[in-house]
């Protein structure tokens, strides 16, 4: 079953502005978990197209040894892949200016998610495929729904697995069409079981682990939500653009995350974002700083919080904390921005006496900040990878 969502954009109007701007048009085949059918449907549709005289290519396909998938790329012409020698090994990568060089009206690459080997001229694959774009080829790709950046933690918490290649949110609102390429948890774990999606003797391990009935349905329940809300708002926007509304619209609420340097302010920051998205908020992150000099690894977890704040359109702030403490600065921020939400992480037990006397900033915005909704999230457990 595939549903497809087309046109417009999902997060916010400039991302809609920036995708018609585009001189290619960008296509995303969407799944819930390997197996469901996304390369195999891409190439399908690829030989459909070139029957009725459309000028379509292989740029990079992943067919995993899936010999119905293999089947499909018998008529369509493919670009050789880039060659690149690391230490001894060569490692095939998706050649970016074959692709340019070909000019085809259409090309298919695989593997969205996917992170380049050093030594190519762009991080990873979504900024190959920008690139791409931009020079007036039509992209059409594919990708699991756990690739999401603001999904990160949502997967992980479902099956226990932490996704290390990921999409940021924005790339997905430069696809003209979303379409969800879906199947049954009984139905994926039977191609496993038959050797479709890996080799016979990795069928054990994969269902006692991410296969599991239970992950496989609530990754699809996750899919179908995201698609559905992709296409409301896909919908919404197009409707605000004939109308002309989309050029005075501004966001009703402003939505304020408070972070430190823990690795669980991430987390905060993508449930933040999924809440300002839903609600079309503007959206904000505050780290509250302390008198003492920042260490070096501190520096670069600053860092590493403010890209990812700038991933998902937030402003991010920094504020020293004022002699009344962190909470107050919280209070002050919230208010000097009209905040209507905030989120916050669950504070961690204080250690000494003079801590617990202190008590804990989410105590003092409980007390203090009575024109905000505060949503406190639970500290994350350790994940295997």
């Amino acid at each position: 079953m595939s549903i497809c969502a087309s046109s417009g954009g999902k997060n916010n109007m400039e991302a809609g502005e920036k995708e018609m701007a585009r001189k290619g048009r960008l296509t995303i085949y969407v799944g819930a978990a390997p197996g469901v059918g996304k390369t195999y449907k891409m190439l399908q549709d690829a030989n459909d197209w070139l029957a009725r005289g459309m000028d379509v290519v292989i740029g990079l396909v992943e067919t995993h040894g899936r010999p119905d998938t293999a089947a499909q790329i018998d008529n369509l012409e493919t670009i050789p892949k880039r060659l690149i020698l690391i230490e001894g090994r060569t490692y095939e990568e998706l050649d970016v200016e074959g692709i340019l060089k070909r000019n085809p009206k259409i090309v298919l690459i695989d593997e969205l998610a996917h992170t380049n080997v050093p030594g190519c001229e762009r991080e990873k694959r979504y900024q190959d495929i920008e690139y791409i774009l931009e020079h007036g080829i039509n992209v059409v790709t594919a990708v699991n729904i756990q690739h999401l950046e603001s999904l990160r933690d949502k997967v992980e918490h479902i099956t226990g697995v932490r996704v290390r290649e990921r999409v940021p949110d924005w790339f997905m609102d430069l696809a003209r069409e979303v379409k969800l390429i879906d199947v049954s948890p009984e139905t994926l774990q039977q191609r496993l079981v038959e050797g479709k999606i890996y080799s016979l003797d990795k069928v054990d391990r994969a269902l006692d682990n991410f296969f599991r009935i239970g992950n496989l349905s609530a990754l699809r329940e996750i899919a179908l939500l995201e698609v559905a809300d992709d296409v409301d708002q896909r919908l919404d926007q197009q409707r605000l653009r004939e109308t002309g509304q989309h050029k005075s619209r501004k966001p009703k609420e402003n939505i304020l995350v408070c972070v430190n340097y823990r690795p669980h302010s991430e987390k905060l920051i993508r449930r933040g974002w999924r809440i300002a998205d839903r609600h079309k908020a503007k959206l904000y992150v505050l780290v509250v700083l302390s008198d003492e000099e920042m260490t070096e690894d501190e520096q670069k977890d600053l860092q590493r919080i403010k890209e990812l704040s700038e991933q998902f359109d937030a402003t991010f702030i920094t504020q020293k904390a004022n002699e009344r403490g962190v909470g107050d600065t919280i209070v002050e921020v919230a208010k000097e921005l009209r905040v209507s939400q905030l989120v916050i992480g669950q504070p961690l037990p204080a250690r000494t006496w003079i801590g617990k006397l202190q008590g804990n900033p989410v105590d003092y915005v409980l007390e203090n900040a009575e024109f905000v909704d505060l949503y406190v999230v639970s500290n994350s457990r350790e994940l295997r990878c």
